[in-house]
């Protein structure tokens, strides 16, 4: 998932990373969803994680960089609300549960044929939902990555097999005003229903 980048050292360079505002597309879709565990992949500095837990959902977040995961802690602490905290990477740390009526990926850079996605998958309940988020467009040469290494919300689509219902696959425009990625203008969203 870190395709060997230092996510402490990018978190350490800067107080926050993120707008720290909740990801516009997962306060579009989640209220239509069952509500119950949510697993945040990537969680970064946690403001899906804390938004999902204001809202009634039992939470883990999941990030490789303990100091993302640190900042996550403290602001839990101060608005007063429950999530367990995982450091790791999708794939390759144990997780607290093995079922989670929502799994959600906001601009996660895994490699497009990343074994983790089964992972991702096997890790949706029976009812349960899927979110994948990313950017619908990369600079080139931007960023620590190659953009066309970077596993799609269409890669992830085109992996599920007929036990699953796609709600959403499209284009979306987003406003972010601070934080790493606010000049990115759209995004390409993905829901599936898992059965």
């Amino acid at each position: 998932m870190t395709h060997e980048h230092d996510w402490d050292q990018s978190y350490r360079d800067t107080d926050r990373m993120w707008s720290g505002e909740p990801n516009q597309a997962l306060v579009a879709e989640v209220p239509r969803l069952r509500r119950g565990r949510a697993l945040d992949v990537g969680c970064g500095e946690g403001a899906d994680a804390l938004w999902l837990s204001a809202h009634g959902w039992e939470v883990t977040a999941l990030d490789p960089s303990l100091v993302a995961i640190e900042r996550g802690q403290r602001a839990a602490e101060v608005a007063d609300l429950l999530v367990e905290w995982v450091v790791g990477e999708i794939g390759s740390r144990t997780l607290p549960h093995d079922d989670f009526d929502l799994v959600s990926l906001f601009y996660v850079p895994l490699p497009k044929h990343s074994p983790a996605v089964d992972a991702v998958l096997s890790l949706v309940a029976p009812g349960g939902s899927l979110i994948v988020v990313h950017h619908a467009e990369f600079e080139p040469g931007h960023g620590h990555i190659d953009p066309a290494s970077i596993l799609t919300p269409a890669d992830v689509a085109g992996r599920l097999d007929a036990g699953w219902r796609v709600r959403v696959h499209e284009r979306r425009a987003r406003s972010v005003s601070s934080g790493a990625g606010a000049h990115h203008r759209d995004d390409i969203v993905l829901v599936a229903t898992r059965g």
